[in-house]
């Protein structure tokens, strides 16, 4: 089984306009709202392959029990730390000209005792796989190096973590030396502490990463692409050419690809290529980690 952590989840409103006008008002052709936050949209796409899958997190309010219903429709098991506090909503603004507005609410802010029973849970969980997947934004309330804390209990039981997280959360989190990172060229040049102008300078710092004692870094880098560098080798893999309908969710779309390459013991070619199939099916499809599976498999023979 593979478990995802999403501390700070939300509610994902998908909203289609024509054109977004600042300052006046907006009306939207279509409103689709679904669970979301990185590790509940690696565990959706994952279920989709039909892989075992447990999600924790914070949940609260009538959004958080649409989340906690969501993740049980999918077939996954339900693990989340329900606390007072409201589930924010992250609402995404599409555009016909091919923008993609977000707006992120801050989600609740999570008390002591709520932060104590999410770890004794945690606990619990490291029983039910061997690898843990920690994602995304960490809640206000919660200490910027909870990561690190939970990286090191799974290293401790011989569990392998994925870590998909930014700014000081990442900084953080990488002190504990997961396994594999995904970082974006924004949040690696955010740990690095400079701009990164090619794919050698990327290589170089991803590097220095791997050599500090993280295993697997793979960066994600958009329309141009993914890189992954582990203690052997680099390797590129071009992004696959589509009509972009829709960008969010595509490196969680990574993310879970390469969670299924792992437990299957593909070889980091095959992982790439396989990666890079996944977030541009996400990309064609108007929803948000949930693809066609015909044009993955489509994108991964072409």
């Amino acid at each position: 089984m593979i478990v995802t952590v999403t501390l700070n989840p939300a509610v994902d409103k998908t909203v289609e306009i024509a054109r977004l006008v600042p300052g006046d008002v907006n009306r939207a052709r279509s409103v689709v709202s679904m669970a979301a936050g990185k590790g509940i949209n690696v565990a959706r796409l994952l279920r989709q392959f039909h892989l075992p899958v447990a999600v924790m997190g914070f949940v609260g309010g009538y959004s958080g029990r649409m989340i906690e219903d969501a993740v049980r429709k999918l077939g996954a098991e339900s693990h989340f730390t329900r606390v007072r506090g409201d589930t924010r909503t992250s609402t995404n603004l599409l555009s016909d000209d091919g923008y993609v507005t977000e707006l992120l609410e801050p989600g609740p802010e999570i008390s002591e005792r709520e932060l104590y029973r999410f770890k004794r849970e945690f606990e619990n969980c490291l029983e039910l796989g061997e690898l843990f997947v920690l994602c995304g934004s960490v809640p206000r309330g919660v200490p910027k190096d909870i990561y690190g804390s939970l990286i090191r209990r799974c290293r401790e039981e011989g569990r392998k973590v994925f870590l998909d997280t930014s700014g000081e959360a990442l900084r953080e989190g990488i002190r504990e030396k997961p396994f594999l990172i995904k970082p974006n060229l924004k949040e690696l040049e955010y740990l690095v502490g400079r701009r990164l102008s090619d794919r050698e300078d990327v290589v170089e710092e991803a590097r220095k990463l791997v050599a500090d004692g993280i295993e697997k870094v793979v960066v994600s880098m958009g329309p141009k692409g993914l890189l992954y560098v582990d203690g052997k080798e680099a390797i590129y893999q071009p992004a696959k050419k589509v009509d972009t309908v829709n960008t969010v969710g595509c490196g969680d779309s990574v993310v879970a690809s390469l969670c299924m390459s792992e437990t299957a013991g593909e070889t980091p070619d095959i992982a790439l290529l396989k990666a890079a199939s996944l977030s541009a099916a996400n990309a064609s499809a108007p929803g948000t980690a949930w693809v066609s599976l015909e044009r993955y498999l489509e994108l991964l023979g072409g």
